[in-house]
């Protein structure tokens, strides 16, 4: 279905053109041609374009279900592999790499495109690069969904399982697992993608989605998820015994922290002025991201190179961001002083960063009728954003401890938000690699600061790092 159309070929050949308009019931049963995956053992049917749920009643799909199953536990499976790993080690120059004149084996490992979901790709893959929180996920222990008879046997997904059968977390964390372990082929995440459908209904489907959107429902997701049992221990309890995520780092949100909001989890002071009678309000908000806004001054350079006015920097947006700004009408402010709706001013502060400080840029903006896309190039530093400048309280602030380096960037290639296609950017290691659904190759930093970001992920600098300002 989902790797070069192979399944879906077999289909269109089994096609026979019907001369007899009149289809009687047998031959339109002919026609449902079903296909099942060797790995989760999902059956698909390409005339209806789902999944199929159900049996015949003889029960021929479990039939064939055990049978996949006893011959991947046979010898001759067994051999098999032996033999693939021999075709793997004989073509493992082609993910070779010299670096300073040693080579070095590519480990990154791609992830296959379910069907335009290269969305959820550019984030899993962003998101595995940010070590503290993927390793957090990786140290997790394994959850057996499946007890009784079905025990140890693995678990083939359908639509008519319940609710209660999925889990975000783990199977976030057996695809994070499953990336950087040297694989020779992509990793296919139709599980995650699975219980996605399950608790995330906006996502069901194989149309385009919004990235950023994705990532917000993910991570809140995870950040209840964590916020239950473990195997009888509460997830906060491993999370408190976690030294590199102390107390004074947590940030909750909708309850108890959890690893989530301990990385991501900053607060921002919102401050409103009522232009009347000057009465101030302030209120503290959590966020686990911040959408900034690219100035409209800039928004018809498209390319790095153009000289037409000055550049846009993410300094602009974040000063954008931050600014005074006077609400317009349809924004009145309620004054208690004033007991009613008056004109006011409202501005930004952050009260406390996050230890992985996530940037959104709205490149999409609706108009009349479309959501149209800002294709602007916002000029942005591989290290040493000091974002001190935005903090409500700076003097409190160590002289390192509000810089930050470059760890990963989302990129939407295309105009529209309901098309074209999403790619990444991530460091490991000190490298950079280019994220693009199966495929991985290496790339520079001259390449990525090129890019036309949509999601940046900063990571806050440790003190020993050294000065690095730009």
């Amino acid at each position: 279905r989902y790797v070069n159309g192979h399944a879906k070929k077999h289909y269109e050949d089994a096609q026979i053109p019907m001369t007899n308009h009149k289809k009687t019931e047998k031959q339109e049963k002919v026609q449902h041609t079903v296909c099942m995956d060797c790995s989760s053992y999902s059956t698909y049917c390409y005339r209806c374009d789902d999944f199929v749920v159900n049996d015949t009643k003889l029960g021929l799909v479990q039939k064939v279900r055990e049978h996949l199953q006893n011959l991947e536990n046979s010898a001759f499976t067994s051999d098999r592999h032996r033999k693939r790993k021999l075709l793997e080690n004989s073509s493992l120059n082609s993910k070779l790499l010299k670096v300073n004149g040693s080579t070095t084996a590519l480990c990154a490992t791609g992830l296959r495109n379910l069907g335009n979901t290269c969305f959820m790709n550019a984030i899993l893959q962003s998101l595995s690069n940010i070590q503290q929180f993927c390793c957090y996920f990786k140290e997790l222990p394994a959850v057996e969904l499946r007890n009784g008879k079905t025990a140890g046997r693995r678990t083939y997904h359908t639509r008519s399982q319940g609710d209660n059968n999925v889990s975000l977390v783990e199977e976030f964390r057996k695809t994070l697992c499953a990336l950087w372990q040297g694989s020779q082929t992509a990793f296919s995440p139709e599980s995650l993608f699975y219980v996605v459908w399950k608790i995330m209904p906006n996502f069901r489907g194989y149309q385009q989605q919004d990235a950023h959107e994705f990532m917000r429902y993910l991570l809140d997701h995870l950040h209840l998820e964590l916020q239950g049992g473990f195997n009888g221990v509460s997830r906060s309890v491993i999370l408190q015994e976690n030294s590199s995520l102390t107390a004074s780092s947590k940030c909750c949100i909708n309850g108890a922290s959890t690893v989530v909001t301990a990385i991501f989890g900053g607060i921002l002071q919102n401050e409103v002025n009522c232009l009347i009678c000057g009465t101030e309000s302030r209120k503290f908000d959590p966020f686990l991201d911040l959408s900034l806004d690219i100035p409209s001054q800039f928004r018809n350079k498209r390319t790095k190179n153009q000289e037409n006015g000055p550049m846009c920097t993410l300094r602009d947006c974040l000063r954008s961001f931050t600014d005074l700004e006077e609400l317009d009408e349809t924004e009145l402010y309620m004054c208690h002083k004033c007991k009613k709706k008056q004109k006011s001013t409202k501005k930004f502060w952050i009260q406390k960063l996050p230890k992985v400080l996530c940037l959104h840029l709205k490149r999409f903006h609706w108009t009349a009728y479309l959501r149209n896309k800002v294709d602007t190039y916002v000029e942005f530093p591989l290290r040493g954003l000091d974002m001190k400048c935005y903090l409500l309280e700076p003097e409190n602030s160590g002289p390192e401890s509000c810089l930050y380096d470059l760890a990963a960037v989302v990129v939407h290639h295309g105009s529209g938000v309901g098309s074209g296609h999403y790619t990444a950017y991530a460091a490991h290691e000190g490298r950079w690699f280019h994220f693009n659904d199966s495929t991985v190759t290496l790339t520079d930093e001259e390449t990525v600061v090129k890019a036309k970001a949509y999601i940046l992920f900063y990571v806050e600098r440790q003190a020993k790092s050294g000065s690095d300002k730009l």
